[in-house]
């Protein structure tokens, strides 16, 4: 679930900022998917080392 909740926030914080940014469509696609992947890798990680 954390992880789920991270993509999503990834996902928005990215929007936000290429938005601020001054991107296009693509910009703020690229910017949002990269930190959605980002936001749920660490959070991965973060539930692995709390469930160990």
């Amino acid at each position: 679930m954390l992880v789920i909740a991270a993509l999503v926030f990834g996902a928005l914080v990215g929007g936000l900022r290429a938005r601020k940014r001054g991107g296009n469509r693509l910009d703020i696609a690229q910017y949002a998917a990269v930190h959605a992947m980002v936001f749920a890798l660490v959070a991965l990680f973060a539930t692995i080392i709390i469930n160990r």
